[in-house]
């Protein structure tokens, strides 16, 4: 388990703020050359004196503890790596109140603590395919956003980013030949009618109505489960044909409804009937 310290935050958009932390925490971390890296966040009690427990820190440090001063974990994606100032960015999505992740961020101070534990990852874009497909909600956007400035200048492409509005785009450091279409939903993705949501999020209907660029595409596609696990990942593998090594990454970020601990139990459940 690494421990860094706040740094500083910037207010990303409406509805984003990243966090930049340092401190220490290099000493034990190293990055990996996936753009979707991500990483563990255990949120812990201000007050809680960790000097007290089982050292080095491991998520298994904790269990001594009675359960409501256990650490809530959550997972997100680095944004980006800064070596040279032994930095990292994480950038979150931010609606009021809600959630945990979120409102430790827009309050968050510099030299608070955060311990993390990674980083994982899986994907980077391959310079064999011919071209690239990118598709996500906000919580997508760290790792679209890092994906998008590791592919070469000569990268062709299409990116689909599902937003609330106009106001929630950012600016994407995009090749000039990859295509970036921003589609809006009208609300908070969690918030927003049936009719704009799950299998109707608009983002389902902007890919599959998307010409089909020729040769060898490579995907990416995360965001909120319902509308990419069974919607848009039978259009890409089914429909489309597209072989397992070219579309590996398609999977839920986060589902409606639920909050990590039971999105996990529900991704659980899912691998257990596909594979019966």
């Amino acid at each position: 388990m690494h421990t860094f310290e706040v740094v500083r935050t910037e207010q990303i958009s409406p509805h984003i703020v990243r966090v930049v932390l340092g401190g220490k925490g290099f000493d034990t971390f190293t990055p990996n050359g996936h753009t979707d890296a991500y990483v563990k966040l255990m949120f812990v009690d201000d007050d809680l004196d960790v000097r007290a427990l089982e050292h080095p820190l491991t998520a298994d440090s904790f269990d001594e503890l009675p359960p409501e001063q256990r650490p809530t974990v959550r997972t997100y994606t680095v944004r980006h790596v800064d070596e040279d100032r032994r930095e990292i960015s994480v950038d979150f999505v931010v609606h009021g109140e809600h959630g945990v992740a979120g409102p430790w961020a827009a309050s968050a101070q510099p030299g608070q603590r955060l311990f993390l534990m990674g980083p994982g990852g899986a994907y980077a874009p391959d310079p064999a395919a011919d071209w690239y497909l990118f598709a996500g909600d906000e919580a997508a956007l760290p790792a679209i956003s890092a994906a998008l400035e590791a592919l070469p200048a000569d990268a062709v492409g299409q990116v689909f980013v599902e937003v609330a509005g106009p106001d929630d785009e950012i600016t994407l450091s995009a090749p000039a030949g990859v295509d970036v279409r921003w589609i809006y939903r009208g609300g908070r993705a969690d918030l927003v009618p049936e009719d704009s949501a799950g299998d109707h999020a608009p983002l389902i209907a902007a890919v599959k109505e998307a010409a089909w660029l020729p040769g060898q595409v490579q995907v990416f596609i995360h965001g909120e489960a319902q509308a990419v696990m069974h919607s848009l990942r039978p259009y890409i593998r089914k429909e489309r044909g597209v072989d397992a090594k070219w579309a590996g990454s398609i999977s839920g970020y986060w589902r409606r409804g639920r909050s990590e601990e039971t999105f996990r139990e529900w991704k659980r459940e899912l691998a257990s009937a596909e594979g019966q």
